[in-house]
């Protein structure tokens, strides 16, 4: 595993030291700045020290040590909780969206596009974790969107209002979600509507903890019980044979390319279900910031990659090739393609822990963001303090509200992903990594350091630029794809209205 960072000269080496040293001095003679770097370091974050590897351990030890007196502690997990919140996140309901997205693009090149979309994620996501540490006072993405563009607070504001809209919505898909299993399994027992408040007030109170180590242990669940779902899923279907509603379209087909006629809106939006599920690096800063050693976060994110292939190309290729290209057959999720009603509930049952925990740590990520900024600095971030709680408490009623509304106004799974993966992705997943590469490589070498590099640094440059473009692509095209398929669900009615109660069980 590479390096964090590199330096190629002894005077920029002995520069950082300097600057690290600067750094201690303050911090052991003002307490305002021993402070604000406990309290996540939104003073320290103006500074904009670059540190070595060593300054970094040294910096989140003191973080470490000052929080020792708080009754609420942050950085408490090790790159095994944290492989395990990444589990929970990435190995989720979205990949019962492979098997669509593969009857849509083709066996072949929906499996090229899963193996491309993991390495480039794994690429950028080791590309933040340097970028992190090098600057371990980095709390969110958004401190991270203001030090890419060159401290502009707009970065900064339009960095969150992304961030916090990406996360709204991700609640929003489990509200969704959760209606359809409420509705599948009661066989639409009660109003659509009121089955998403159900769900939003469940995800409200589990979503009460408020570091990440608490939830760790609840993501263990999750991953665990998403994983025997899927592989319930795959048995029960390759047990029956065929895919329900069998034979009214004839025998199942399984391409190894696109089925004629495939249109780009379709093709696009299975693209961006395959992305979806893959990017996630929004929470990544997030979640460094909370590790007792942040260096080990490599371990972490291989991890979970390397499972991500094996799960994802599995679930996809296996579920495909027993239920074919035909629309009639498949769903998204890929539960309603069983044909046997206790086979469908029993394994859809088995995926609730994610329905609910997914969501839960969306918000979470939200709630932190918005109290940390609030309450920066005072006794009640780190205290249990009746004011701390309330409003931490109204923070999440208040997200979890707005994602309801919007489970009720996009009311389907795939568009959704869509959406999201368009909007938010773009950003989130190419373009602030891309910027972030060359940001560092501008520190190190200069605004030529694609000459001083040699061929690594033409290399890296060049990915870089096309990461952003990839970016930038996502947005246009990744958008209009994804507003036109809303427009067309609506158009041919197979989805339900705003705010109905009409069932949208599988």
């Amino acid at each position: 595993m590479a390096a964090p960072e590199d330096h190629t000269t002894m005077d920029h080496h002995s520069a950082e030291s300097d600057q690290s040293h600067d750094l201690s001095d303050k911090l052991e003679h003002d307490p305002k700045l021993k402070d604000f770097d406990l309290e996540g370091g939104r003073r320290l974050s103006h500074a904009r020290v670059a540190v070595d590897s060593s300054s970094t351990s040294e910096s989140v030890g003191r973080q470490i040590e000052m929080e020792a007196e708080n009754g609420i502690k942050y950085r408490t997990c090790s790159w095994q909780k944290t492989a395990a919140l990444l589990f929970s996140e990435y190995i989720c309901l979205a990949m019962m969206s492979f098997p669509w997205s593969y009857s849509v693009l083709g066996l072949v090149p929906g499996l090229i596009l899963t193996i491309f979309i993991a390495g480039v994620v794994l690429y950028t996501s080791l590309t933040i974790w340097k970028f992190c540490l090098r600057h371990p006072e980095i709390r969110d993405v958004c401190d991270i969107g203001q030090y890419l563009f060159w401290d502009s607070k707009w970065a900064w504001w339009f960095t969150a209002v992304m961030f916090l809209l990406n996360n709204t919505f991700i609640q929003g898909l489990h509200c969704v979600v959760g209606s359809e299993y409420l509705n599948t399994i009661s066989n639409h027992g009660a109003c659509t509507v009121v089955f998403g408040v159900i769900v939003a007030i469940i995800s409200f109170f589990v979503s009460l903890p408020r570091t990440f180590g608490t939830l760790a242990h609840l993501a263990t669940v999750s991953a665990f019980f998403t994983f025997i779902s899927v592989l319930l899923a795959m048995i029960f279907i390759g047990i029956e044979g065929h895919p329900a509603n069998y034979p009214e379209y004839g025998e199942p087909q399984v391409l190894a390319i696109p089925p004629k006629g495939t249109s780009f809106v379709t093709g696009m939006s299975a693209f961006l279900n395959i992305s979806y599920t893959f990017i996630g690096q929004i929470t990544l800063p997030s979640f460094i910031a909370e590790m007792k050693e942040p260096r080990d976060f490599w371990k972490s994110v291989t991890a979970v990659t390397i499972a991500e292939i094996i799960l994802f190309s599995l679930v996809g290729s296996i579920m495909y090739a027993y239920t074919g290209s035909q629309s009639g057959y498949m769903t998204t999720p890929a539960f309603g393609s069983i044909s046997n009603e206790l086979y469908k509930k029993v394994s859809f049952s088995f995926m609730i822990p994610t329905l609910i925990f997914l969501g839960v740590l969306y918000a979470s990520v939200s709630a932190r963001f918005i109290f940390f900024n609030i309450f920066d600095g005072t006794r009640h971030k780190t205290q249990n303090t009746v004011v701390g709680w309330a409003s931490w408490a109204g923070i999440l009623a208040v997200l979890w509200i707005l994602a309801w509304i919007i489970a009720e106004v996009i009311p389907f799974f795939s568009d959704l992903e869509s959406i999201m993966s368009s909007l938010f992705d773009s950003f989130f997943g190419f373009i602030f990594w891309g910027v972030a590469y060359i940001r560092m490589r501008i520190a190190d070498d200069g605004y030529s350091f694609y000459k001083v590099r040699g061929i690594r640094g033409w290399i890296g440059a060049i990915f870089n630029v096309f990461l952003i473009l990839v970016g930038f692509y996502f947005l246009g095209a990744g958008t209009y794809a994804s507003v036109m398929s809303v427009v067309i669900s609506y158009r041919e009615g197979s989805v339900g209205g705003v705010f109905t109660c009409a069932s949208n069980g599988l």
